[in-house]
């Protein structure tokens, strides 16, 4: 495991927020920041996906972005009112826009933490002249496997089980509070999200259940959602795993991918031509019919 122990000090904010049309994005909720145990908080709502913070006398860690520089400058001043400490070490869960695209409300200067696939994806990302400004944000830390990160006498352990909502997912794991932050692994109420194009994987998604089962925590922060405990991932892991072997025995069968769908009441767009993401059900089918 490589381990990095980090003392720096934030510089200052120098880029803008990156554009939006307003009328396009539905109305955004304001920003919330709960304590989740000790000096870890939660901060939901604002533009984009959750995100948190911890608090530590060398500086503050915060785990992912807001997805714009106006939400990421909210979070800022939620910080603030908590301890003047700067926030000079930023870990990224993954790369989607809803984690990363608020990077540019963060201090300019921060350790950015993250796979070394979730940096490709960003470099791939932000060559859209909308995103090009979050160039000096790219990740300057990388690893394959795990890591840890030391601040201010602050351990995160971070935890890469292979492909699953994306091929560079990063579990943030506090092991002395038993706090694991995970990104868009653990969607509850809806079926998981997975990014083929991105390399993501259900088989994987189940390998990283079974990881996070695993871990010695007992919190487990989503990307969305409320703070959640083991027994959800373990009714989530059996929801996958069942639709697998399900959608495998329809295969078997002979069935098509529009009868599959049909059998799990898989709905079709709105309007012709309207944009949907792939359900689970498609991308299982999907990836047991490209196994040979």
């Amino acid at each position: 495991m490589k381990h990095v122990v980090l003392s720096i000090v934030a510089g200052a904010i120098v880029l803008a927020a990156v554009p939006f049309n307003s009328a396009q994005q539905p109305q955004v909720p304001p920003l919330t920041v709960e304590k989740v145990r000790g000096d870890i908080y939660l901060v939901k709502g604002g533009s984009g996906a959750n995100t948190g913070f911890v608090i530590t006398d060398k500086g503050v860690l915060a785990i992912d972005a807001k997805m714009t520089a106006e939400a990421s400058r909210q979070e800022l001043a939620e910080i603030a009112q908590r301890t003047s400490q700067p926030v000079s070490v930023m870990i990224l869960t993954h790369s989607d826009g809803d984690h990363v695209n608020g990077l540019d409300g963060f201090p300019a200067g921060m350790v950015i933490y993250a796979h070394l696939q979730t940096k490709k994806d960003m470099e791939a990302a932000f060559q859209d002249p909308k995103l090009e400004r979050l160039k000096a944000y790219l990740p300057t830390l990388t690893f394959s496997d795990s890591s840890s990160v030391t601040l201010g006498g602050l351990t995160a352990e971070l935890f890469h089980f292979g492909p699953a909502h994306t091929s560079g997912d990063v579990v943030v794991l506090f092991p002395k509070d038993k706090v694991a932050f995970v990104g868009d692994l653990v969607f509850i109420g809806r079926d998981p999200l997975i990014h083929l194009k991105k390399g993501g994987s259900s088989f994987g998604l189940v390998k990283t259940l079974k990881g996070l089962l695993q871990l010695e925590a007992d919190i487990f922060v989503p990307g969305h959602g409320d703070a959640l405990g083991k027994p959800q991932i373990q009714t989530l892991l059996a929801s996958v795993e069942e639709k697998q072997a399900r959608v495998k025995e329809l295969i078997a069968q002979g069935k098509t991918l529009d009868e599959i769908k049909r059998a799990f009441n898989i709905p079709e767009p709105d309007a012709p031509g309207g944009r949907r993401w792939p359900s689970l059900v498609e991308i299982i089918f999907q990836e047991l019919s490209t196994k040979k």
